[in-house]
């Protein structure tokens, strides 16, 4: 193809209330669920996390991205003008109908572009790439604005130590232009898969067709997330370390071509474990988890914005963003900033 695809600016955005983790042991001790700092961080590295206020029409799941977007669109030395369509990664939308891409475009006042949303869990950034990639490889796009965001306190089940822990709220977002096949800061490879037979380790089983929230199943908490989290764990290190091999071998590149590898951020002890498969540096992993906890598919764009605004990642470095998430979802996207 005479097209290749550029990631040319990154923007993030969090709500304002921080919910420590002895925050949590009070709000969780209500329910006769017990929990503390020590424990929370022993096992999954987080310190606080980020949550809306449900009565701020500020810190809906759009705005977050609307945030996101203006900044990512001032980066890249855009406008909402030059935008051809809106990417919109998802598992929390504001509403089913119409799409969250949809809310956002409106608030973007991006009116020239046609929008979407994914939903693939915790990879929905990365799905989102990959398609936007496809588009501006094709030609049939020159540029497009990329969003993961998530209100995953909104799905908490408060009464379930193990996974109420875990989730922050926030967006992140990156504008992708065309440029030409051999430049040499662009997309390189991408490597996606999904494995439906794992549904069941991460669901929340009502709230769409197929099971209403009834009164009864409000009360059993059915609308909320359930996961499997021993099995999740080691499902997750397995297919990072397998999704970031392909990645290098398609490039026949080897770990140490890599400046910086942005794991998803589900669990510090998740990437230790894969980084210590890879034999990876942690100093070159980028890693936000402590501070905003797991946000989903905003995971990867919030730390990625991060690190471009504070300097660690400069022009010309090579990047490996590897996600996995419910489906199960995975992938891996090779870049050259």
């Amino acid at each position: 193809m005479k097209f290749a695809a550029r990631m040319l600016g990154t923007g993030s955005a969090h709500p304002e209330k921080r919910l420590t983790n002895d925050d949590i042991a009070r709000k969780i001790s209500q329910f006769g669920v017990e929990t503390n700092d020590r424990w929370i961080r022993d096992r999954t590295g987080i310190r606080e996390r980020r949550v809306i206020d449900v009565q701020n029409s500020a810190e809906t799941n759009s705005s977050l991205g609307t945030q996101a977007a203006r900044q990512a669109l001032a980066m890249a030395g855009k406008t909402a003008a030059d935008i051809d369509q809106i990417i919109y990664a998802t598992c929390t939308p504001d509403t089913i109908i119409p799409s969250t891409a949809c809310w956002l475009q409106q608030k973007l006042g991006a009116d020239r572009a046609w929008a979407m949303d994914i939903n693939a869990a915790c990879s929905g950034f990365i799905y989102g790439i990959v398609t936007a990639e496809q588009f501006i490889r094709s030609g049939h796009a020159k540029t497009i604005l990329v969003v993961g965001a998530e209100v995953l306190s909104q799905f908490v089940n408060w009464q379930d130590r193990s996974s109420c822990i875990l989730f922050g709220d926030g967006a992140g977002a990156a504008v992708l232009e065309q440029v030409p096949a051999q430049t040499a800061r662009r997309l390189l490879s991408n490597h996606l898969l999904s494995n439906g037979d794992l549904n069941g380790l991460f669901l929340i089983p009502a709230g769409g067709s197929k099971l209403e929230v009834t009164p009864e199943r409000y009360h059993q908490n059915l609308h909320k997330i359930q996961m499997n989290g021993r099995e999740i764990f080691k499902v997750a290190v397995r297919t990072l370390v397998e999704c970031a091999q392909q990645a290098l071998a398609k490039n026949q590149m080897t770990i140490g071509d890599l400046d910086w590898f942005v794991p998803h951020q589900a669990n510090i002890r998740i990437i230790e474990a894969v980084a210590e498969r890879l034999q990876f540096p942690m100093d070159r992993i980028l890693i936000n988890v402590d501070r905003f906890g797991n946000t989903s598919a905003a995971t990867i764009p919030t730390v990625l914005d991060e690190a471009l605004r504070n300097g660690r990642i400069q022009n010309g470095q090579t990047i490996l963003f590897d996600a996995f998430g419910a489906g199960l979802t995975a992938g891996a996207v090779l870049l050259r900033w």
